[in-house]
C-alpha cells in the first residue's frame, strides 16, 4: 500500500502545478490588458482622423490619442514586445501624436 498526502495527483500525466496555473492566468491577464488598451487607442486615433470641429477640440483629441497610445506602448512593452514599427503603420499613428508621447 502506498501511502500519498493529500490532494497529491500524482496519478495524473502532467498535473500542472500552482507556479503553472498561476503562470497561466498572469498570461491571460497580460493578452487581455494588451487587448483593451489597444481598442482604447484605437478609438482615440479614430476620433482624432474623423474629427472636423474647431483647433482646440483637435488639440484635446491629440493630446487623448497621444495618451492612448503611449500606454498602449507602455502595455506591449510589459508584454516583451519592444518594437512597435509595425503598430504604428497598421494603426497609421500620426507623427504629430508621436511626437506627444509621454508628455503631459
Amino acid at each position: 500500500m502506498t501511502l500519498r498526502p493529500p490532494g497529491r495527483r500524482s496519478h495524473l500525466p502532467n498535473p500542472e502545478s500552482g507556479q503553472d496555473v498561476l503562470q497561466r492566468e498572469l498570461l491571460e491577464e497580460m493578452a487581455i490588458s494588451l487587448g483593451r488598451a489597444g481598442r482604447r487607442a484605437e478609438l482615440a486615433l479614430t476620433q482624432l482622423r474623423e474629427h472636423q470641429g474647431a483647433a482646440d477640440e483637435r488639440l484635446l483629441l491629440l493630446k487623448a490619442a497621444a495618451e492612448s497610445v503611449h500606454a498602449y506602448f507602455i502595455q506591449r512593452e510589459l508584454c516583451g514586445l519592444r518594437k512597435h514599427d509595425d503598430v504604428i503603420r497598421e494603426y497609421r499613428i500620426p507623427r504629430a501624436v508621436l511626437a506627444r508621447l509621454g508628455a503631459k
